[in-house]
């Protein structure tokens, strides 16, 4: 039997008619607990990152399962995962729902791949700050011996000693 994913509106008023009680916070209280600026909630709803209800006055409330939402989007940006890359991991979601567990097992997955590529190539930018990168300055020593008259920039613009390492191409 399937089962069909309620949206933020239909589970509200299933709540409401099962005369369960259901927290709302106000775009203040929403932005506070989340340590956001209610500026970037206003941002997130408007890239459709979120949602939320309008009272008669038309002031926003969210939902409080927008709160894990509005964090995730907090914490993947923390981790340089563009708005991008998460609201195409949040699109995939039915109805805009907030994500389940398993939900979330699957958008970490996605974003799993990309996460260890940036890791690697910030590893390789701490370790390799105090050497040459190939860039071209040629401002310390061993930058004179490994890259003299900046003969690495035939193969390429940028700091090609850490881009080719992270293409695998070491030559």
């Amino acid at each position: 039997m399937k089962v069909k994913s309620l949206s933020l509106f239909e589970s509200t008023e299933l709540d409401y008619i099962m005369g369960k009680s259901v927290k709302f916070f106000t775009i203040g209280e929403a932005a506070e607990r989340c340590d956001i600026n209610a500026s970037t909630l206003r941002y997130y709803e408007k890239r459709n990152l979120v949602s939320s209800i309008r009272t008669q006055g038309n002031q926003r409330r969210y939902h409080h399962s927008m709160l894990r939402r509005i964090s995730v989007i907090k914490a993947a940006q923390n981790l340089g995962l563009t708005l991008e890359e998460i609201e195409d991991a949040l699109s995939s979601l039915p109805n805009n729902r907030t994500p389940t567990k398993k939900d979330w097992e699957r958008l970490s997955s996605k974003w799993k791949k990309i996460l260890d590529e940036r890791i690697t190539q910030m590893l390789r930018l701490r370790d390799n700050l105090s050497t040459c990168i190939g860039c071209g300055c040629l401002s310390l020593k061993v930058c004179k011996l490994v890259n003299m008259n900046d003969h690495v920039s035939a193969r390429g613009n940028g700091p090609r000693f850490l881009i080719e390492e992270s293409q695998g191409d070491n030559s």
